[in-house]
């Protein structure tokens, strides 16, 4: 259990990337981090450099070696892997390491499939996991990235070529968009035996966290929110376009596409046609595009919403919050009658205390 914000200081646990072994535990201010499902995370801070003896322990830190942890009241709140850091000085003489991280499965962004892959009647999340095991298989490319034992109903025949040069994240990016796919996200987390964990958590359809709805007041824990609504990236049609098979240089080349998809009841009940188009590079299969014109078009139809809350970080507070499902429960002037909503949380960006300022978090969230 953790203790209130205000007494508790966030500290920032430097290790080893593919060891995890901890070499230092360095003071980090002007902190700001973010979290999501289904995209890396990120986080930004600055290491002050008041002597001689911090400069000679911050040059430890070495960018695309060096992972970073944010542990607040002895839970792991954020983790990931330093990919930048820029060094200033003031007029003054004043010295500073300003660090840039991004969380664990940003690696998959930096790893290419170099060798053929097959799979025929993989079940997804284990095709997921497989990518993974795959990717930390190779001399130097295991960072320490434990695995669950989810399962779903959906099998699948994919493939990737040696010379295409896929991302791994990418790869898995796409087996996920298509429809009946499933979330992803590298969670971190202190074992029963208080090891730090990093594991791939996979959900079908979707990841979801605890049992009990976390229920959030305005007036109350939250700060401020914000409703918006955006038709400009949604429409009523959806293609998908995936890559040429033709091989025959002297003939041209057009990318493979799927079939127009329509949310036809939208048109019926008077939305206008606005047209969708997604790209997958490396996709050369027409099921493939039809699934993923379907998926697009299932999440984005009519105008797209994504609610964002602001609440004051607190003893009721987990640190495991991506997945959660959220009761909100607003009454003011908008919602005179009261909003009484569940939603479920897709993204965090968490602000700790400064200069008198309480800890708070940013929640992304979609309606369940």
């Amino acid at each position: 259990m953790t203790t209130p914000a205000l007494t508790t200081p966030y500290r920032a646990i430097f290790c080893d990337l593919r060891t995890d072994r901890v070499f230092d535990i360095l003071p980090l201010r002007d902190v700001s981090l973010d979290d999501y499902i289904g995209k890396p995370g990120s986080l930004t801070g600055t290491v002050p450099v008041p002597d001689r003896a911090i400069a000679a322990r911050a040059r430890r830190i070495a960018e695309g070696r060096t992972s970073v942890y944010l542990e607040r009241g002895g839970d792991l709140w954020w983790g990931g892997v330093i990919w930048t850091s820029t060094l200033e000085s003031t007029d003054r003489g004043v010295l500073t390491l300003g660090i840039q991280a991004a969380t664990f499965d940003s690696y998959a962004n930096r790893r290419i499939i170099r060798t053929d892959l097959t799979y025929t009647g993989k079940e997804q999340l284990e095709l997921a996991r497989e990518l993974w095991r795959h990717l930390q298989a190779t001399a130097g490319g295991d960072i320490g990235v434990s695995y669950g034992t989810e399962t779903s109903d959906v099998l699948r025949d994919v493939s990737w070529r040696d010379g295409d040069e896929t991302v791994y994240y990418d790869a898995l990016d796409q087996l996920a968009a298509l429809d009946g796919g499933f979330e992803h996200h590298i969670s971190v987390f202190r074992s029963p035996a208080g090891e730090r964990v990093r594991q791939l958590r996979l959900g079908s359809p979707k990841i979801t966290t605890g049992t009990t709805d976390l229920v959030l007041d305005m007036p109350g824990s939250i700060l401020a929110y914000s409703f918006p609504r955006d038709a400009t990236r949604g429409g009523t049609t959806a293609r998908a376009r995936g890559d040429s098979v033709n091989e025959n240089q002297a003939e041209e080349s057009r990318p493979l596409y799927s079939s127009e998809h329509v949310a036809q009841p939208l048109i019926d009940a008077g939305f206008p046609r606005v047209d969708l188009t997604a790209d997958y590079s490396s996709i050369t299969d027409i099921p493939s595009l039809e699934s993923l014109a379907a998926a697009e078009l299932a999440t984005a139809q009519g105008a797209v919403v994504i609610p964002e809350i602001t609440i004051r970080l607190d003893d009721l507070v987990p640190p495991a919050l991506l997945g959660r499902t959220v009761r909100l429960r607003i009454t003011d002037d908008w919602y005179v009658e009261g909003l009484d909503t569940r939603y479920r949380i897709i993204g965090a960006k968490v602000t700790p205390p400064q200069r008198g300022r309480p800890d708070t978090a940013d929640l992304y969230l979609e309606e369940v």
